[in-house]
């Protein structure tokens, strides 16, 4: 009889979130906007530390309006980290501007300031100056903010913080989130805490939120009839979907908690293994540790790889994914630029995300602990 599945990172609900719900459902808050999208955007604000949010359909609409915010537009050049998911480029395209990618560094894994650095200099001398960096903090890790913000600053140009794994996390005391010109929240399905899809776009500047939220909802003028100046998009969160978010946001902290305890599982279980390595965190970060990241190197492994790991937990019913495939590597992005060496492409050739879940159990943990530690024997 097989056993039963274990998710990646599967949602967890802790029964709060009906009650938000059946508050949309009492007062007939069931479309777009309402009382719940109002509160959780306050209570997001809140936590995060920053003056506004709009909460949103998704991250990646999040993204497209933090461009059009920037004022990103045809034959424009934006440096994107390389090592991420494709929602963190592709709105660069939406916009018909260049994405121009950049290289990690070893340690956080995410964008590499010197490779930054070297960019902006090199287009700033060509008087090709980028419009924006997008920075990830991936699998909640928080980037080297300190030294990507310098550099952004020395060249003037905005940061955008992609921030959609790293609610929770924080970079000496400060909560991710709060450190871009425009920052970006998402709430998948297979996020920290979700709305079932969702996103979110923070800011200090409520000129840039306000605005946003008007772009959201499909730019409609101030008059009785419906009239637009500008192009919009259906991007609004709605209530009930809002309403899931509040009572997710509740638990935050604990599923932080339980996430991180999953890393310091997998740590105590697998460190001895030859070859394997995890994602380390910086002392003066804070990560949530949304899914637990291993390398493999197959020199010192004995032959094992990723991929032979991947396979047999697949065969016991256990999902797990490979890291993610660096932008520059994609076929749609093969024309785009890219600086940097090849630590990226090193981690994708040889990372695992392990089952990260809140809601793994200690069965759960162990089974998948075992299955790995007899592959190396």
């Amino acid at each position: 009889m097989p056993q039963d599945k274990i998710w990646l990172s599967s949602p967890h609900l802790s029964g709060n979130e009906f009650k938000y719900v059946q508050e949309a459902f009492d007062t007939n808050w069931v479309a777009p906007l309402g009382p719940n999208v109002n509160a959780f955007e306050d209570e997001l604000a809140s936590y995060v530390g920053t003056a506004h949010a709009a909460a949103l359909s998704s991250g990646t609409a999040a993204l497209h309006l933090a461009l059009v915010m920037l004022g990103v537009g045809p034959g424009d050049l934006v440096l994107c980290q390389s090592f991420t998911f494709a929602a963190s480029a592709n709105p660069i395209m939406y916009q018909g501007a260049t994405p121009v990618f950049i290289d990690s560094e070893p340690t956080t894994w995410n964008i590499c300031p010197d490779a930054l650095k070297t960019a902006l200099e090199k287009y700033t001398a060509r008087e090709q100056k980028p419009k924006a960096v997008i920075g990830v903090h991936l699998y909640g890790m928080p980037a080297r903010l300190d030294e990507v913000l310098a550099v952004c600053a020395k060249y003037g140009v905005p940061f955008i913080e992609d921030a959609a794994e790293a609610l929770g996390s924080s970079y000496r005391g400060q909560k991710l989130g709060s450190f871009g010109s425009l920052s970006v929240l998402s709430f998948n399905g297979n996020k920290i805490i979700t709305t079932s899809g969702g996103g979110a776009l923070l800011s200090n500047d409520e000129a840039l939120i306000n605005q946003a939220r008007f772009l959201a909802t499909q730019a409609r003028d101030s008059a009785p009839h419906y009239q637009h100046s500008q192009i919009g998009y259906n991007y609004r969160l709605s209530n009930v979907c809002a309403g899931i978010g509040r009572g997710q946001l509740e638990v935050l902290d604990e599923r932080v908690a339980q996430r991180r305890s999953n890393y310091d599982y997998y740590t105590q279980v697998l460190s001895d293994l030859p070859g394997v390595t995890f994602q380390q965190e910086p002392a003066d970060s804070f990560s949530n540790r949304w899914l637990s990241c291993i390398t493999i190197d197959p020199a010192s492994s004995g032959g094992i790889t990723w991929e032979t790991v991947r396979l047999r937990l697949e065969e016991e019913n256990i999902e797990s994914r490979p890291l993610w495939k660096p932008m520059h590597l994609q076929p749609v992005f093969q024309s785009a630029p890219y600086w940097g060496g090849r630590v990226a492409e090193g981690l994708f050739e040889q990372g695992l995300c392990l089952p990260s879940g809140s809601n793994l159990t200690d069965h759960d943990r162990s089974r998948i602990a075992e299955i790995i530690r007899t592959l190396f024997k």
